[in-house]
């Protein structure tokens, strides 16, 4: 019984200390935990620690600081003209969705102010890895049962149904799955190229061949390189990406881990092409399949239908320049940015599969400004921040990691409209944010409460 005493005291000390704030600390994390398994979850953690928080924040006294990512000015301004964007919807009702949406925001608010310990920080992103590893096994799982389905059913058109329908893991749509594991691939393995810590005292560093060499000039050493069990995580989770079969995702992958590559061992970045090349040549058929497509647009009807929904999307740019057609009011008025008398090609309508197009044509260009001074402004602050990061900077390399990931992906898919994937996306960028938070009240030698500044 006294160890397990022990080990909610030693948790309980990595949570902040005013009650209210505690528990504000442990929905976020039931919200953070469940962001993999269940989106209806995971919004009702979320929205539970919310409460919580605001009304922590009405009663402490003295009143807390709010910690808050330097994205302030462009994320309001991007709110403001989302909903504006609604009074020239064709359907003003569906617009409410995504100004709904909007509140997905708080998680940059809850990330910074509710985790605030190292501990915390890194038990939430481990286990975020794990999950990850058995969503990646539930897909493979999926493949399996799905693969025998077909080659039974349809043993001639095997590439075909196997790319109409996809793994899913625990999520109700394949490209859900996919852009979480994207995310969490980048994450990890940042942890695994970047994660040594340097020894205390000797201050943060700009990568780990610079701190090796450090340590070899000043006799200090790098400690704490991760366990073997995790390069199991990893492939686990590669798997399941490959199995997913979205492109997109590939292509987020292999961008991502250009550089975080490139911060560990540059001259290692010549394996990477070499690796894409061996599956081309050597890989399964299916996979040289979905890879060989890539260079056969004609042939690819899921290619087809992007280029008719990017020339649409271009279509309703040029008529509403300033306020768009509306959110989620693409599928209304698809039909009537097509040529006269074309009938749309056959697939999914609802949005433009392109971050940039679908937001200048759902909200207007002002909009579609407003996100990439906010996206820019994300990643550049991480950017500045990861040089005073000391044992944390891999959850920066982590983070623009994942943000190069998701913009690479944008330009195939509506990533930045999807919950599931935002959610994730929004938590990995905060937590460079948090993690130099937590760092600067240690050396101050405070707790970092969602007072501390």
């Amino acid at each position: 019984m006294k160890p397990f005493q022990t080990y909610l005291s030693s948790a309980r000390a990595a949570l902040p200390p005013d009650p209210l704030a505690q528990w504000a600390s442990l929905f976020f994390s039931a919200s953070a935990l469940t962001f993999l398994l269940s989106i209806a979850a995971s919004q009702s953690f979320l929205a539970l620690a919310t409460l919580l928080y605001f009304v922590y924040l009405l009663h402490a006294n003295p009143k807390p600081g709010i910690a808050f990512p330097p994205v302030t000015l462009p994320l309001a301004l991007f709110c403001l003209f989302t909903v504006l964007s609604i009074f020239w919807a064709e359907n003003e009702a569906v617009g409410g969705f995504a100004v709904r949406k909007l509140a997905l925001f708080l998680i940059l608010l809850l990330t910074v102010n509710l985790v605030v310990s190292a501990r915390h920080l890194n038990f939430l992103l481990k286990a975020m890895f794990v999950e990850a590893a058995v969503a990646g096994v539930v897909g493979a799982v999926q493949f399996v049962e799905q693969y025998e389905r077909v080659r039974i059913e349809h043993p001639h058109r095997i590439y075909l149904y196997m790319t109409v329908t996809r793994i899913r893991g625990f999520m109700g749509h394949w490209m859900n799955f996919g852009g979480q594991q994207m995310l969490i691939f980048c994450a990890l393995l940042a942890f695994l190229l970047l994660s040594m810590k340097w020894k205390p005292g000797s201050g943060p560093v700009a990568s780990v061949a610079a701190g090796e060499a450090a340590a070899r000039n000043q006799g200090s050493t790098w400690t704490a390189r991760p366990a073997k069990v995790w390069w199991i995580v990893m492939a686990v989770i590669a798997l399941s990406i490959l199995l997913n079969f979205t492109r997109g995702v590939w292509l987020g992958c292999f961008v991502g881990a250009i550089y975080l590559v490139a911060r560990w061992r540059a001259r290692w970045l010549w394996a990477l092409p070499i690796l894409v090349g061996i599956t081309l040549i050597a890989g399964p058929r299916l996979l040289r399949q979905r890879e060989e497509s890539v260079l056969h647009p004609s042939r690819d009807a899921s290619l087809a239908v992007r280029f008719e929904m990017w020339h649409a999307g271009w279509k309703m740019i040029e008529r509403h320049p300033w306020v768009g057609v509306g959110p989620e009011n693409i599928p209304e008025v698809y039909d009537l940015y097509l040529p006269p008398g074309k009938t749309p090609i056959v697939g999914y309508h609802a949005h433009l599969h392109n971050d940039y197009i679908q937001l200048a044509a759902e909200r207007g260009l002002p909009c579609l400004a407003a996100w990439l001074w906010f996206m820019i402004a994300l990643a550049w602050g991480i950017l500045r921040l990861r040089r005073r990061l000391g044992s944390s900077q891999w959850v920066a390399h982590a983070a623009l990691a994942g943000w190069l990931a998701f913009v690479a992906e944008g330009f195939f898919e509506f990533n930045f409209g999807t919950s599931p994937v935002l959610m994730v996306f929004l938590f990995v960028m905060a937590t460079p944010y948090a993690a130099e938070r937590i760092e600067e009240c240690h050396k101050q030698g405070k707790v970092a409460t969602p007072s501390s500044r």
